[in-house]
């Protein structure tokens, strides 16, 4: 129920218990932000209504009204131009724009809150547990080799000189039953693959297609050799490529290396063409890492593929192989290695790592340790909340519709009045 009481209005709403009566004596001609602070633009035909009228005589004839006021000077046509120019660029009507789309805003109760956390640590603590237990069973043998198999002296010239013989021959005992396939890998610490300049040292449509060898423009200066023919692949990237080599045998019996299936099949099918051929590749100014087979196409270049996909960290591995044949606890493994690469010019380092896997894949327990962190968090969170609710509760309101009106009206109520 609502009506007019002289300038104010009175308003009466109804809920299931209760009536809220809410009564604005004030004269909206007094206060002219009411309607800005009720949410209402002013309404542009309040001439038509006697309530929202102006209770001033009308103008004498003759005078000139601009709809600006009443009796107020003739309207400039600078002005008249400027407004019609506002109107114009005024941006169309959207909720959106306006931001009065419909919302959802939560109650956090108590029970709500509870709730929430409870479940988070229900879900989180089984699924760190069962991962942090898959890691636990990986059996990993890492051994870095690079300070082993080099000369004390001279290092850098050591791996830089052809002529020396560069075979190093490590052993490692297995401390547990290795299940087949057993992944090789080779580790290559501080190395920033991530550098901006050498993640952009490539032609990816040189990789794809046979009419654009030439496009070497993003491989300096590793684009052509000093002919001038393009190197293909070319940039630094693909001149960096990781040279060393694995010949394992367990208890002195030669296993084989299975080196298919190490690289993405996305990356073979669609980064790397079945027409390209290596050409011209490290015959450019400077020698860098693996040579490349020239009668195999890119596409079946599968330790090439695999280091073309750059790594996010200074500290990275890559697949090297696979071992397809289980290894028994404390047998005698025997690595022979070609050690090839130069990390020593840079600082870096190199290591030998035989793995096996599980369905969270390798050896790690951040994934673990990090749900059950969290989970744990806020299982003690919604106990916490529990006990204090239970020492200390707290009574919900019931909160009305069109509360801003009631508060609106409430406001304006005291402000004029000085009673609550």
């Amino acid at each position: 129920m609502g009506g007019r009481e002289g300038n104010g209005w009175a308003s009466t709403r109804r809920s299931r218990n209760r009536h809220i009566v809410v009564v604005v004596s004030l004269p909206l001609t007094e206060s002219p932000s009411l309607s800005a602070f009720l949410h209402r633009p002013p309404r542009p035909d309040a001439a038509h209504h006697p309530g929202l009228t102006s209770s001033a005589p009308p103008p004498p004839p003759g005078s000139i009204s601009s709809g600006r006021g009443i009796g107020a000077a003739p309207m400039d046509p600078l002005d008249s131009e400027g407004d019609s120019r506002k109107s114009n660029n005024k941006p169309k009507y959207s909720k959106f724009t306006q931001q009065e789309l419909p919302a959802c805003k939560p109650l956090l109760t108590p029970g709500i809150v509870v709730a929430a956390f409870s479940l988070i640590g229900v879900i989180f603590v089984p699924i760190g547990l069962a991962s942090l237990s898959a890691s636990q069973e990986i059996v990993e043998l890492v051994d870095r080799y690079d300070a082993n198999c080099v000369p004390s002296g001279d290092k850098v010239g050591f791996i830089q000189n052809s002529d020396t013989d560069k075979t190093c021959t490590r052993t490692l005992t297995v401390p547990k039953h290795m299940k087949s396939p057993i992944q090789i890998y080779y580790q290559i610490g501080d190395f920033y693959q991530n550098h901006r300049r050498y993640v952009k040292s490539r032609s990816d449509k040189q990789l794809r297609y046979k009419n654009a060898v030439h496009l070497t423009k993003d491989c300096d200066p590793e684009g052509n050799t000093v002919d001038g023919a393009p190197i293909v692949p070319c940039g630094l990237i693909a001149w960096s490529m990781f040279n060393d080599t694995f010949a394992i045998s367990v208890n002195k019996k030669t296993i084989e290396v299975n080196k298919k299936d190490i690289a993405w099949k996305s990356d073979k099918n669609n980064k790397f063409g079945r027409d390209i051929y290596p050409s011209n590749f490290q015959k450019g100014s400077l020698i860098g890492g693996a040579k490349l087979n020239e009668s195999i196409p890119l596409s079946e270049q599968e330790g090439l593929i695999v280091w073309m996909r750059t790594a996010a960290l200074p500290t990275f591995r890559k697949l090297y192989g696979r071992i397809e044949t289980d290894i028994m606890a404390n047998d005698q493994v025997t690595v022979v290695i070609q050690n090839n690469y130069n990390t020593y010019s840079f600082g870096g380092s190199k290591a030998l790592v035989l793995s096996t896997t599980t369905w969270i894949g390798g050896k790690n327990n951040f994934i673990g340790i990090a749900y059950l962190t969290v989970g744990s968090i806020c299982l003690f969170l919604a106990v916490g909340f529990i006990v204090l609710y239970m020492v200390k509760p707290r009574y919900d309101v019931l909160l009305l519709p069109c509360w801003h009106n009631v508060l609106a009206g409430r406001y304006y109520f005291i402000l004029h009045t000085g009673m609550l």
